[in-house]
């Protein structure tokens, strides 16, 4: 639910925290506050665990954490901080920014279900630095998945107190500087803030949420792409018509064919069947191709399950997000915690791998549509590499064309499972891991990948359309797409470097559309 006290403020109530909520946060300049009522039950369930824990024992309050929770601890505050500092050991490239605020987002939406037993504090300093653009440094490796995403978490939780790294005003500086600076104050531990800040799912589910919101985006310009294609070639009709499609009732089908015909309304290159082959034709070799390659006239059922995988992703994280995703669960109505496994990241990895899966086909389907405008033998339309020079001096496209196949080559290794990659550890009491951290991050390369790819595809679509000279004969929404590429890569005929291009189109996709 998207709550708005006024035009630049998101309200996060408890339980109904959706992806929409999260893009606002994210993408369009609003702030972030929390639900009174919800920050009541937060304060209530926390001092219910004071109560409850005193004469029980209960894991990571009073004992020792995974395979030492058979020793009790007396002092328990320093338990939680240790518990922070000693899991603090991701390695590898920093989590950009927007990840990093998603994740912490997810973290606020968990500990809002008042099932944590954190101090109200927590919460209020995380929802500071989201709205102060403070994103603790959060490394790429470290976590299995499960008890969810231990360390990536811990570095979230360092920050917290005081210690660690923060990305401020695009910088790296130590997050006890940036406190200082904006008037912060750490938090301090009460009871049990470190196991519940750092077991939980909210990083592979920060990452899986923009993932969709990009993959979202990709998908509408691979859509665009393939409706440029059509109209390019002069393709038919009917393998986007409504007739065809409804018969074959995917959601994503009909989605995608019903964009293309809304993409290519109004064009003059789109070609009637009824105009060309049902009327009487007595020819014995068709001038004209009959039926057109599978990459152009079965989008709607490739690019189908993509949109159909999204929207299913969408809603597990939805669920995901909105979890009490850590353990042991406080729960102050049946009076009682309960130990178990909600930190488990399952959900979330085999989402991931489905996503990625999903937009490598996607990837493969750019490289197919290029691969067809490159080769002139195929499309008996165009010179070899949509070269506008001289064959043989000039090159047109080739070389990009290896970049574009050579990255949809990573995408389809990459596209292997982590699912089902689990490796036990800590001493086999994590004995089965999903290994959901390492699936979203994947699927967020797979998805950069797939921009660079749709970016050469533009590029080489723009260099067509020149070629024939049908700018003008495009539909209007395909005329604006090329302006927007012609923008960042004007008409080439002697050959130039390509490299900082692709660099511009791919940027402007990943921003727009």
């Amino acid at each position: 639910m998207l709550t708005h006290k006024n035009t630049d403020m998101v309200t996060l109530q408890a339980g109904t925290i959706s992806i929409p909520d999260v893009e606002q946060l994210l993408y369009h300049g609003q702030k972030l506050s929390l639900d009174g009522q919800s920050m009541k039950n937060v304060e209530d369930c926390h001092r219910f665990l004071e109560n409850f824990a005193r004469d029980k024992v209960i894991y990571g309050i009073n004992t020792g954490f995974g395979p030492m929770a058979q020793y009790r601890v007396d002092d328990v505050q320093q338990l939680q901080y240790n518990l922070i500092r000693s899991h603090a050991a991701g390695t590898g490239k920093l989590l950009p920014p927007a990840y990093v605020k998603a994740a912490m987002i997810a973290r606020i939406a968990s500990l809002l279900r008042a099932h944590s037993g954190v101090h109200p504090s927590v919460i209020e300093l995380l929802a500071e630095l989201v709205n102060r653009d403070i994103c603790p440094v959060i490394f790429e490796h470290g976590g299995v998945g499960a008890s969810g995403d231990l360390v990536q978490l811990a570095h979230l939780a360092l920050c917290l107190i005081g210690e660690g790294e923060v990305v401020y005003r695009g910088a790296v500086l130590p997050a006890g500087t940036v406190f200082e600076k904006e008037g912060l104050q750490p938090v301090s531990m009460h009871i049990r803030e470190g196991l519940a800040l750092i077991n939980g799912t909210s990083v592979m589910t920060g990452i899986g949420i923009v993932n969709v919101l990009k993959g979202r985006r990709l998908l509408r310009w691979a859509m665009k792409a393939s409706a440029a294609i059509c109209e390019i070639v002069g393709s038919f009709d009917d393998h986007f018509s409504d007739e065809l499609n409804r018969m074959k009732p995917h959601r994503g089908q009909m989605h995608i064919a019903a964009d293309m015909q809304r993409q290519t309304e109004g064009s003059k290159r789109i070609r009637s069947r009824n105009d060309h082959f049902y009327n009487d034709n007595r020819q014995n070799v068709f001038t004209d191709k009959v039926q057109e390659y599978y990459s152009i006239r079965c989008v709607p059922q490739i690019l189908g399950p993509v949109y159909d995988t999204l929207q299913n992703a969408a809603e597990v994280l939805t669920a995901e997000l909105n979890s009490v995703n850590d353990n042991p669960v406080i729960d102050p109505q049946s009076g009682n915690v309960y130990h178990g496994g909600n930190f488990h990241g399952d959900y979330v990895a085999f989402e991931m791998d489905k996503v990625k899966i999903a937009v490598t086909k996607l990837a493969m389907l750019a490289e197919r549509q290029l691969n067809y405008l490159m080769h002139d033998r195929i499309n008996n339309l165009l010179p070899a590499f949509v070269n506008l020079g001289k064959p043989g001096l000039n090159y047109g496209m080739q070389a990009v064309q290896f970049t574009a196949t050579s990255t949809t080559a990573e995408c389809q290794t990459l596209a292997n499972p982590m699912y089902i990659h689990s490796i036990p550890n800590n001493n086999d009491n994590q004995d089965i891991v999903s290994m959901g951290t390492n699936a979203a991050n994947i699927a967020r390369t797979v998805i950069e990948n797939a921009f660079q790819v749709i970016a050469v595809e533009q590029m080489a679509i723009a260099q067509a359309i020149d070629f024939l000279e049908i700018r003008e004969q495009l539909s209007p929404k395909s005329q604006e797409m090329y302006r927007q590429i012609r923008a960042l890569s004007p008409v080439f005929v002697e050959d130039r470097p390509k490299y900082t291009e692709i660099q511009r189109i791919t940027d402007f996709l990943q921003e727009n559309g």
